[in-house]
């Protein structure tokens, strides 16, 4: 049977519940909004395989997970995209480190039908009318957050209450591949 499921970076415990706390102060302004219930993550990427095949993918994501180490990530500003998605960003320096960190995941998956995040962001909410994202940034508009990257998450969607869960997680291993270098023979 085919499924759906994500690869994402989770924030510390701690984060995820002060964004829950977050979209749950959005919700009592504006009500019920799509993400709401949605636990704090970072979108690497989404796929449907069937649910034979997930075991080597599985192990396509523990051999690229071990190549990456761990590093800070600092979140520090709101954004809206013209979507409807109102999100929390990552400053340069941790969009840098993790822009590379998605591309490799994708890339080692070798899937036609990859649904690919390519910006780093943690959504708040989406498909917020303009007047809903209004309220969103006059709600939230400062922040200053880090946690420690040094996981990859593997979800699959629940199909009946329409929400991912935990299926595995992938740790960094800090054993970075030596890159392949064309030489000359002559």
């Amino acid at each position: 049977m085919e499924k759906k499921y994500s690869v994402v970076i989770h924030p510390s415990q701690e984060i995820i519940d002060s964004i829950k706390t977050m979209k749950e102060d959005l919700a009592l302004k504006i009500g019920w909004f799509n993400s709401k219930n949605s636990v704090a993550h970072i979108t690497i990427c989404e796929f449907k395989i069937d649910e034979s095949q997930i075991d080597k993918f599985k192990q396509k994501i523990s051999k690229i997970a071990d190549t990456f180490t761990p590093f800070n990530v600092h979140l520090n500003h709101f954004g809206s995209y013209d979507s409807g998605a109102f999100f929390i960003g990552p400053d340069e320096d941790s969009k840098a480190n993790l822009k590379p960190i998605m591309k490799k995941t994708q890339d080692a998956l070798q899937l036609s039908n990859l649904t690919k995040s390519s910006d780093p962001h943690i959504s708040i909410g989406r498909k917020l009318s303009p007047e809903n994202i209004a309220i969103a940034n006059s709600l939230f508009t400062t922040i200053d957050m880090h946690f420690l990257c040094d996981t990859i998450i593997l979800r699959e969607l629940d199909p009946i209450k329409k929400q991912f869960f935990v299926i595995d997680t992938f740790q960094f291993g800090s054993n970075p591949q030596p890159e392949l270098i064309q030489g000359s023979l002559f």
